[in-house]
């Protein structure tokens, strides 16, 4: 109860700054609907000239896309880890971070959440509605709960891929950083995985499990039979890279010695 309160004092903080500046707020919005809209044209510029894609409609891949956002969505309004290196390592945060009593990720995740992206979100589903009603999906009471059950595996596979390597800065206090490349690498998971070569199949699911972040669950909903076994498997991975992410930062956080020099 003690981190739920903190939890919600945190957002309180946060939406009274965010509100004292509501056109930096719309300009963010904006922006990430032109970001969408750019991965929506090239979807349709690709079925433009072709009807199939390894056997995908359109609609199909319109829906794992629109799914893929969703978690997406989650993941970028709380794991905004992208500088950690940078802020917390090489400016020293860290320390002041680690002065509080209560749990560093904790605090880091809270002081750089980003509300606004869970709106990526509200497009996602929008898309999913677009496209179900396409292929003319029908749905049961429970999926709603394996919607939410898949979201959240989904949220925490790609949490647990970048908190990993976020922890590298423990042991690493170097400027470069991989994450721009894995951000990158990371968008392969909105696309049907069998379109791949297998060398990619296998590491976008085994060693960088974005596949269990849109193509994998969405199969469910789609009736693909033939993934469900993965689908089922998303939460799973969810729970086990990002229970490895918390074991190496604890680490990295035993490592670390200060700002000082």
């Amino acid at each position: 109860m003690f981190y739920v309160s903190i939890f919600f004092q945190y957002m309180a903080q946060y939406m009274k700054t965010k509100l004292q500046y509501r056109a930096d707020l719309l300009v963010e919005f904006i922006s990430d609907l032109m970001s969408q809209a750019v991965n929506l044209v090239f979807l349709l510029v690709v079925f433009g000239h072709t009807s199939l894609l390894h056997g995908w409609t359109r609609d199909e891949i319109l829906f794992i896309y629109g799914f893929f956002l969703v978690p997406y969505a989650v993941f970028g309004a709380f794991f905004n880890l992208w500088d950690f290196n940078e802020r917390y390592i090489v400016r020293g945060e860290m320390d002041r971070v680690l002065t509080r009593p209560v749990h560093s990720l904790f605090q880091i995740i809270l002081e750089r959440m980003e509300l606004e992206s869970l709106l990526g979100g509200v497009t996602g589903i929008i898309i999913m509605a677009y496209a179900s009603a396409r292929l003319s999906l029908s749905f049961h009471w429970y999926d709603i709960l394996m919607f939410i059950l898949f979201v959240l595996g989904g949220a925490f596979i790609y949490a647990g891929v970048f908190v990993s390597l976020a922890t590298i800065s423990f042991w690493s206090d170097a400027r470069t950083s991989i994450m721009p490349m894995m951000y990158n690498i990371s968008n392969y998971g909105r696309y049907p995985i069998d379109i791949y070569h297998r060398v990619i199949r296998y590491i976008l699911t085994w060693i960088l499990p974005f596949a269990f972040v849109g193509v994998y669950p969405a199969s469910y909903f789609l009736g693909k039979k033939e993934w469900y076994g993965y689908a089922f498997f998303t939460p799973i991975m969810g729970v086990i890279f990002f229970g490895i992410a918390v074991v190496l930062w604890n680490a990295g956080v035993k490592r670390y010695r200060g700002a000082g020099n």
